[in-house]
């Protein structure tokens, strides 16, 4: 009876462990196929082609397949064009007042800019004495008028209807790429600038 008692525990125990599921691996693979498609639902076109500091690059980001960004990368794409100028910094604006005539030899720039320049300051006149203004600035504001942009008459009869003891320029400290560019200043702030009269008279 021992004998028999012993079989039957064995086949009962047999049996218990031939009940096991046997869609575990399709499970499995179903599983897989999930993860496979939030991963194809995260690597779509725009994600692909973001960028990630390789300081904080994880496994993940390497799953999914993100592009890194190595430090000097990000130095590249940050550092400003060699001749940027901040337009919209006041201390890259110059401001004289001067009396008539003034001496200044304006000229006007290319066409798809508008606006004239200082192309020279004539020898001994109130200008050049002065001291303040270089050629290539750009003629912004005479008084509060806004000119910048303006043809050459429209720009220069601003400073000849000026009735003021001593005319008050603003000019800009750049060339007209850099002025009426895209990295030019925006119009609401230009504005706010000419309303003001400009920068402060720097003393010569």
């Amino acid at each position: 009876m021992k004998t028999i008692s012993t079989i039957l525990i064995t086949a009962s125990t047999v049996s218990g462990f031939a009940v096991l599921p046997q869609h575990s691996a399709t499970s499995s693979t179903a599983l897989n196929g999930l993860f496979d498609g939030v991963k194809d639902a995260f690597s779509a076109p725009a994600l692909e082609r973001s960028q990630i500091d390789s300081e904080r690059e994880t496994p993940i980001d390497r799953w999914m397949g993100w592009s890194v960004v190595s430090e000097n990368e990000q130095q590249a794409i940050q550092a400003p064009a060699p001749d940027y100028v901040d337009s919209m910094d006041e201390g890259n604006y110059v401001s004289v007042a001067l009396k008539k005539p003034m001496g200044i030899i304006f000229e006007e720039n290319d066409s798809q800019y508008g606006g004239i320049f200082v192309q020279g300051l004539k020898e001994g006149g109130i200008a050049a004495q002065n001291g303040l203004l270089k050629d290539g600035d750009q003629l912004v504001a005479v008084g509060t008028k806004k000119v910048s942009g303006l043809s050459f008459d429209d720009a220069l009869g601003a400073i000849i209807d000026s009735e003021d003891e001593e005319t008050k320029l603003t000019l800009f400290r750049g060339n007209a790429k850099q002025f009426y560019g895209p990295t030019g200043p925006s119009s609401e702030w230009l504005d706010k600038l000419c309303e003001q009269g400009g920068v402060a008279v720097a003393a010569n």
